[in-house]
């Protein structure tokens, strides 16, 4: 029987498939990622706890995830900190977890995310941008309200879009010029339905902490709504 070269058969059709889902296979380097997907950047020892590897696996795996393009190094002083390369990057390994959740083998439950903690399920941080539910009923309101328009997974705003996002700050204009995708769907890995990411969903962030709405917290990606906070958001998804 005839068989395809094992190049054209492996790599033609999908360059680079099985070498990142190798990088992404093993526990450790899995690990390593996840905890940079508040999207911080943290030293080597760090990442090596998170993992529970030794010293040298831990190096191994850092020069496996920066070398394949996923991790990229910022050198402080005598340090080395690591974080995940970019955002459609970060929206991949979000992607794949909410793929790993659905067709989980030990699944009972329609609807497993619940068993997420409610804390991280009400708000946190996919990467650069707001995740979770109240991030969904958000991005639900601003389409429902046409602030925003979808195209598949690209995302637009709306003259009266412009207007309200001018009102918390931000000009639409300038991150539509920005070398990153301006908006973006990004399927909400505890809500099983789409939040945004993208420019506009990252200077949605950064402007709703500036205004004292949304606060860090010292647990990694939870995100905490100010009281402040609640009143704005209420009263913009009841308008």
């Amino acid at each position: 029987m005839a068989t395809l070269p094992d190049e054209q058969h492996d790599h033609n059709h999908f360059p680079g498939l099985s070498r990142m889902g190798a990088l992404l296979a093993d526990p450790g380097r899995a690990a390593m990622l996840w905890a940079l997907m508040d999207g911080s950047a943290r030293p080597a020892g760090e990442l090596t706890m998170i993992a529970r590897v030794s010293p040298s696996a831990a190096s191994a795996h850092l020069s496996r995830l920066t070398d394949g393009g996923l991790l990229e190094v910022e050198v402080r002083g005598r340090h080395r900190y690591f974080r995940i390369a970019s955002a459609d990057i970060a929206a991949s390994i979000e992607a794949l977890a909410n793929v790993a959740q659905a067709t989980a083998p030990q699944r009972t439950t329609p609807r497993p995310a619940r068993t997420v903690p409610v804390d991280m399920r009400y708000a946190r941080t996919c990467y650069d941008h707001m995740a979770g539910e109240l991030s969904v009923r958000l991005f639900e309101r601003m389409v429902h309200s046409g602030l925003l328009v979808i195209d598949g997974n690209a995302i637009d705003a709306t003259p009266a879009g412009a207007a309200q996002f001018a009102e918390w700050g931000i000009d639409v204009a300038s991150q539509q010029t920005r070398r990153r995708r301006f908006a973006c769907t990004c399927l909400d890995w505890s809500e099983r339905r789409a939040h945004m990411g993208g420019a506009l969903g990252a200077a949605l962030l950064a402007s709703w902490s500036e205004r004292g709405w949304v606060a860090r917290t010292d647990r990694p990606r939870i995100l905490r709504i100010t009281p402040a906070g609640q009143q704005s958001f209420e009263a913009f998804l009841t308008a």
